[in-house]
């Protein structure tokens, strides 16, 4: 007579992503038809067992699609395959974005075998990525990346992404010591440990707080903009550290992060640049073209991926709110968070 089963066995990272994708808003489906694919309507297809890699997992090729969402915002989840047509000429610096959001939340909690991409992207791009991925901010996918982590917070991202990369960190780190030659759990990496302000710690062993852009003097202590608090300029530097700032590779005060620039009745520039002065009868604004400043020039793809350098075109004479606007002040970092570029 044959046995009744009463429960089925899965997989535990695979339970933890299917109830995360639920969390999210996201039905997975098994299929021996697609590799992975969105359908904008709220299901993902996941390939079936058989048509994976052997290093694949369920868990971590819903992982990976979570992080395309992330980086492309939440309006792809209305968007086939998240609004990637996977062969145009933007596709490749969008995945490695989602590669350098899928680097860094692996890293935070020592999954980055255990959850690495399989796609052909492995060894071209993944394999290739060390320190801080998120370094090099005149890179398009670095810009996309920044963008996609500050969302991991936010619903319908948060908290079930982090969450399961905390439960997928309990059953590696529990797994490791008994695995078996040739399995992923081998490769599972130490936790690395908080910043001593309790965000996650940095990857570029050379940086520290007292060399971080975000760091500056009130009285006698050393105080930083990303944690509003205190801190000890011997300390190593944290996962939003920051070596310079260049306004010239960076223009955010210009463009999207402020919609408008007021201008003073006595300001020098309403006669020296009058063709870039707008009155609205109530007060006078810099002009606008888009959603930049007109007198901003640069921030255009160079053909490699990367932005040519910023310039203001009015610059010696630029208004008064412009002269006034300090690098690294609390506005300064405002405004690069709202167009991608500081985490």
């Amino acid at each position: 007579m044959p046995r009744e089963v009463h429960a089925r066995y899965v997989d535990p990272l695979a339970h933890v992503w299917l109830a995360a994708a639920r969390r999210i808003g996201l039905r997975i489906v098994r299929t021996a038809d697609a590799y992975a694919a969105s359908d904008g309507a709220g299901t993902l297809a996941i390939g079936s067992d058989d048509t994976l890699d052997a290093d694949d997992s369920l868990a971590q090729m819903i992982f990976h699609e979570l992080c395309h969402s992330l980086v492309e915002g939440r309006p792809s989840f209305e968007r086939p395959d998240w609004g990637m047509d996977n062969t145009g000429p933007d596709h490749d610096f969008r995945e490695h974005a989602c590669l350098r959001v899928q680097w860094v939340l692996t890293g935070r909690y020592g999954l980055r075998h255990v959850f690495a991409p399989t796609t052909d992207f492995r060894t071209a791009f993944w394999d290739q990525l060390s320190g801080d991925v998120l370094a090099d901010r005149t890179e398009r996918s670095v810009i996309l990346a920044i963008a996609g982590l500050r969302r991991v917070d936010q619903l319908p991202w948060g908290p079930a992404i982090s969450d399961a990369l905390a439960a997928s960190a309990q059953i590696a780190h529990a797994s490791a010591p008994f695995a078996e030659p040739g399995t992923l759990w081998q490769h599972v990496e130490p936790v690395p440990a908080r910043h001593p302000t309790g965000v996650f710690g940095g990857t570029n062993p050379e940086s520290t707080c007292g060399t971080c852009a975000w760091r500056f003097e009130r009285g006698s202590r050393s105080r930083c903009r990303q944690v509003a608090g205190t801190i000890d300029p011997t300390w190593p530097g944290c996962e939003r550290f920051e070596a310079a700032l260049d306004c010239q590779t960076c223009g955010a005060c210009c463009r999207e992060a402020y919609h408008s620039v007021e201008v003073k009745r006595r300001d020098p520039v309403i006669k020296k640049q009058p063709s870039y002065v707008v009155d609205r009868t109530t007060y006078l604004e810099v002009l606008r073209d888009g959603n930049r400043c007109a007198a901003l020039g640069g921030g255009v793809d160079d053909g490699t991926g990367h932005a040519t350098r910023y310039g203001c075109v009015i610059y010696d004479d630029r208004p008064a709110t412009c002269r006034d606007f300090t690098l690294g002040s609390d506005n300064c970092l405002t405004a690069r968070r709202r167009v991608g570029l500081s985490s």
